[in-house]
Order: structure tokens, then sequence, then C-alpha cells
């Protein structure tokens, strides 16, 4: 990669990654036929179709924690590398979200009973929210960046009773009571 274009294979990989996802078999938007920015309800068969929605705070923090982890362990590598890598781990999450064993874990083991997958433009989305978090941890101090993860973890926690936290709990070890409370917000 020439100095010229260091930005250019950290933002190809978008791309790529919405190819091989239209190849997996997901939609390139809401089946539909719509896009909105904002999808409010979590219960709505439009979550994870559109723009964006309450999720895309984890994606947020996504980004933070992979600059952190990039920084700890690859700091001497520019700037746009370390992206790429951040970019790289996102897509390989979304390509997993997207598999049929995790959307089916995601229905049986959360109050996502509806859940089938995000569209290409969610994921896209998902992966633009990953950049901005990357990049807003990269310009802001150490503080900052843990007061905006405490912030994007509890904001969905009060609206939507969700969060990546209780997201990576359900996956790995579901607890019937967080289920039973999600639930009950819906």
């Amino acid at each position: 990669m020439t100095r010229s274009r260091p930005w250019l294979m950290p933002l190809l990989l978008i791309p790529l990654t919405a190819a091989i996802l239209l190849l997996m078999g997901r939609p390139p938007i809401c089946t539909c036929g719509y896009v909105t920015l904002w999808v409010s309800s979590p219960a709505s068969a439009e979550t994870s179709q559109m723009l964006a929605d309450w999720y895309s705070m984890s994606h947020l923090i996504h980004g933070f924690l992979f600059f952190g982890l990039l920084w700890l362990v690859a700091r001497r590598l520019p700037l746009p590398t370390r992206l790429a890598i951040a970019i790289c781990i996102e897509s390989a999450w979304e390509f997993a979200e997207n598999s049929p064993w995790i959307i089916d874990r995601y229905r049986s083991a959360t109050a996502a009973v509806g859940y089938s997958g995000d569209s290409v433009l969610n994921s896209v989305s998902d992966i633009g929210m990953m950049a901005i978090g990357f990049l807003a941890a990269r310009r802001l101090p150490l503080w900052a960046s843990v007061a905006t993860v405490i912030a994007l973890e509890l904001i969905p926690l009060a609206a939507i009773r969700d969060n990546l936290t209780l997201n990576i709990i359900m996956l790995v070890h579901p607890i019937d009571a967080i289920r039973t409370w999600q639930a009950a917000a819906f």
C-alpha cells in the first residue's frame, strides 16, 4: 500500500463485505421494500434491517474496544492499517451474526424471537458505526472514551433492556431471568 493511498484498504473492505453478505443470501435492504434512518422498536421486524437501531450503539462500542485493543498490541502499525484490521474483525462478526447458527441462537436464547438476520444495508451501517467508534476513540482522551462506552451501554439498557453486555451473556450462556426481564419490555 502506497503512502498516498493509506485509506484505500479500509474503504475497499466494506464493499467486499457487502458482496460476501449478498452471496450468503442476505437481502440488500429490508424485505419490506423501503429504507429508514432509525428503527426505534427493538421488537419491530425492521430492526437490523435499516440504517440504524438501538443495536447500532453496540457497534460503536466495538470501535472503541477494537481501537483500544489494537493500540495495546499493534500501536506501531499505521492508523489505516489498524482500522483495516478492525473492519476485518467487524466484518467477520457480520458474517457470523448472519449465519443460520447465530440467527437460530438469537431466536432461541434471547428475547429476539423474530430475528431473521441483518440486511446488507444494516451490516454495512454497523461496520460504519464501528469505524466511527474507532476514530472517535483515537481523538478522545481515555476517560472520555470510557464514559462514552458506559453511556452507550446504559442508554439502550434503560430504553430497551438490552445492550452489548447482555447480548454477549445471552448468546454465550443464556439466563432465564434476563430473558424474562427483557421480554417484559416488548
